[in-house]
């Protein structure tokens, strides 16, 4: 009886595992949604067939946000279903990822599934709770990269972006076939310094591109911390940024490559000398052409994955999703980087293919976030749910079955200062429409209020505009709710900002009063 009872549960478990779907998650580093032609940005600068593939079989995410723009804080987010404060991981300084919390993958496999990671990890400790792990030290690099294969280094030749997807492909091929799977295929691309994969230099014929209208942004009105940044086009572009000197590590063959291109672009460069205004419209041409490039490789491999699940009957029980650790500045603000609660940056591409589930050509506008991909990821393999998450999973969004009590604000808090980019810490609200701001310290303690709908290039702050003292009060009552609801203490801990330790001490908003007739209400 009791063994008639055990074949019958292995039985079950074996017939749910063989249901329960495949997950290939493609997860890029600064990836900019105007990059990709599917979000149609109006300069259209790049076509992204594959990328558009997903969106067209799947559904667009078009409000999916992050809590804290910049790479390693938010891996650790979507590994932790967690807000950094929650899961220990605040900047790329000095952050160190601590394992041995409970995790999103070390559930899933506890649950069955086979787990690996292929590409840039960028948490500073090994990876836990996968089968295999294959992934770059650090930010990795571009051109023959060394990485580490379950712990053991090993050194491959050629294009970063390329070899991720060979390994990638070579996983799924050799895999147990008789397991549910989920592949974190993470890329470098397109990672500052943007180096491009020698076959693409030149593809875009020398396209002069169209300049974002706020390239040239005064930030008239603003902050101190929005004006004193070092992020610009203007002041912060290198020599290695902009190509005029080449990377260390080329084989002899890939030099040559290298010079045949930029070498006569860069002659004519120092012939013409430009200075000023001149200088940043040519950093911006030598970006987009280097940074598109590098989506463009992306692009091509996000379309080899797609092509091998159609040719190894996977494609039907497989969900890909494709996202990135946050959006990225393509000259916006006269910016590259991310960092701010701005809309380049705080906003990421987020695009799901589930076959059977998910509407194809779909899209959603709900304030969506990457601290909801743990929920999702184990919502979605029918393992147990992890206890105190800040996310919640996406699946009924994807159904089309947008719960009642789904988020309308979300709380955002950026912390590493002063290096790189000399960004203040900052926290906020963000609604639909409005971004209420506080920067604060050192130096600063300035709020300042975003309105999308009157101002949706974000160049103006309304904080101090009478017609919004309701709304001010609103949100910053809105912060309290938010801060209390995820467990965030103000101050924030004490902790080191690159070589450079001080008390964060930004004051909790001001209690709101309570509201009287006629006050506008926050939307």
């Amino acid at each position: 009886m009791i063994r008639t009872l055990l074949a019958l549960l292995t039985f079950a478990v074996g017939l749910r595992a063989a249901e329960r779907p495949n997950i290939v998650f493609i997860f890029c580093d600064d990836l900019a949604l105007q990059a990709m032609s599917c979000y149609g940005d109006k300069r259209k600068l790049l076509d992204t067939p594959n990328m558009d593939r997903l969106a067209k079989e799947g559904m667009r995410f078009d409000r999916c946000l992050v809590t804290n723009s910049i790479c390693g804080p938010m891996r650790a987010v979507i590994q932790t279903g967690k807000y950094s404060h929650a899961n220990g991981f605040y900047n790329n300084s000095n952050s160190k990822f601590d394992s041995s919390q409970p995790t999103f993958p070390k559930v899933m496999q506890k649950s069955g599934y086979q787990m690996a990671v292929i590409g840039k990890w960028h948490l500073m400790t090994d990876p836990v709770g996968y089968d295999y792990w294959n992934v770059l030290p650090g930010q990795g690099a571009y051109y023959n990269p060394p990485m580490i294969e379950n712990g053991k280094p090993v050194k491959y030749e050629g294009y970063c972006t390329d070899i991720i997807g060979d390994l990638t492909l070579k996983w799924l091929d050799s895999r147990d076939k008789t397991k549910p799977f989920m592949m974190m295929c993470q890329h470098k691309a397109p990672h500052r310094e943007w180096e491009p994969p020698l076959r693409l230099l030149g593809f875009d014929n020398d396209r002069v591109y169209d300049e974002p209208e706020t390239l040239f942004d005064a930030y008239s009105g603003r902050s101190k911390a929005v004006s004193d940044h070092d992020m610009g086009i203007d002041r912060t572009f290198t020599e290695r940024d902009a190509k005029l000197v080449m990377p260390g590590n080329l084989t002899a063959e890939q030099k040559q490559a290298w010079n045949a291109y930029y070498e006569p672009r860069n002659a004519k460069y120092a012939a013409a000398a430009p200075t000023g205004r001149d200088l940043v419209k040519w950093r911006y041409q030598r970006y987009m052409h280097d940074y598109l490039a590098c989506v463009k490789a992306v692009d091509e491999n996000v379309g080899r994955v797609l092509d091998y699940l159609d040719k190894n009957d996977l494609t039907k029980n497989t969900v890909v999703m494709l996202s990135s650790d946050q959006g990225f500045y393509l000259g916006e603000h006269g910016w590259f980087d991310k960092r701010w609660v701005f809309e380049e940056s705080v906003r990421t591409p987020f695009l799901a293919r589930w076959p059977g589930v998910i509407p194809a050509g779909s899209s959603n506008s709900q304030l969506t976030s990457l601290v909801d991909l743990a929920s999702t990821f184990t919502d979605m393999a029918g393992a147990p749910p992890m206890e105190g998450l800040h996310g919640r999973s996406l699946v009924p969004i994807m159904k089309g079955e947008t719960p009642a009590d789904w988020r309308k604000s979300h709380y955002y808090h950026y912390y590493e200062y002063p290096v790189p980019h000399r960004v203040r810490p900052h926290y906020g609200v963000i609604t639909d429409r409005y971004k209420l701001i506080h920067y604060y310290k050192p130096d600063v303690d300035d709020w300042e209020l975003l309105d999308r709908q009157k101002d949706p290039l974000e160049t103006k702050s309304f904080y101090n505009d009478p017609e919004y003292a309701d709304t001010v009060k609103e949100l910053k009552a809105e912060i309290i709710r938010l801060q209390k609801e995820l467990g965030e203490t103000m101050p924030p801990p004490r902790f080191a900002h690159g070589n450079k330790a001080f008390d964060n001490e930004p004051q909790p908003p001001e209690q709101p009063k309570k509201k009287g007739k006629g006050k506008k209400k926050a939307e």
